[in-house]
C-alpha cells in the first residue's frame, strides 16, 4: 500500500557547478541542503516560519537520514518532493525524494520537534495545524 503524501510540496532543483565534486557528481552533503530547501518550501505553503516565530516557536531537527540511490550530475534536472508522514503533538517526520522522471536519485527523512525558543523545550503544535494534517 502506497504511503499518503500529506502536505506534499514539489519543486525543481537547480544543480550548480559548485554542487559537484572532482568526480563531476553532486557531493553527498548537497542533498542535505536540498532537504532543507524543501522543508522550508513545505513550511512556506502550510505553516510559515514567520507565523511560528511570532509565537516564539520554531521547528528543530533531531535526525536526518539520507539514502543515495544514483548520482546526480550537472546535466541532471531533478525535482524535489517533501511531505509529512507523521505529525504528533510536537514531533514531526518529513519524507524526501529527489527524482527525475521515474529515476529516483535519493530518498530520506528528517525527524524534528516543534520547539519553544524561550522555554527551550518541545511544545504542542497549534490545534488548527494538527486538524489540517489529520484531515488530509
Amino acid at each position: 500500500m502506497e504511503e499518503k503524501r500529506r502536505m506534499l510540496v514539489e519543486m525543481p532543483i537547480k544543480v550548480h557547478s559548485y554542487d559537484v565534486d572532482y568526480m563531476q557528481i553532486v557531493n553527498n552533503t548537497v542533498y542535505v541542503k536540498w532537504f532543507e530547501d524543501l522543508r522550508m518550501a513545505l513550511l512556506d505553503v502550510h505553516f510559515p516560519l514567520t507565523e511560528m516565530m511570532k509565537a516564539g516557536n520554531t521547528p528543530i531537527l533531531a535526525e536526518t537520514h539520507v539514502k543515495y540511490l544514483r548520482s546526480v550530475t550537472l546535466e541532471s534536472r531533478p525535482t524535489g518532493r517533501v511531505w509529512l508522514s507523521e505529525l504528533g503533538a510536537s514531533k514531526w517526520v518529513a519524507q524526501f525524494e529527489i527524482a527525475e522522471g521515474e529515476a529516483i536519485y535519493c530518498t530520506g527523512h528528517q525527524v524534528g520537534y516543534y520547539f519553544n525558543m524561550e522555554q527551550h523545550r518541545p511544545v504542542r503544535f497549534p490545534a488548527d495545524f494538527l486538524q489540517l494534517y489529520n484531515a488530509l
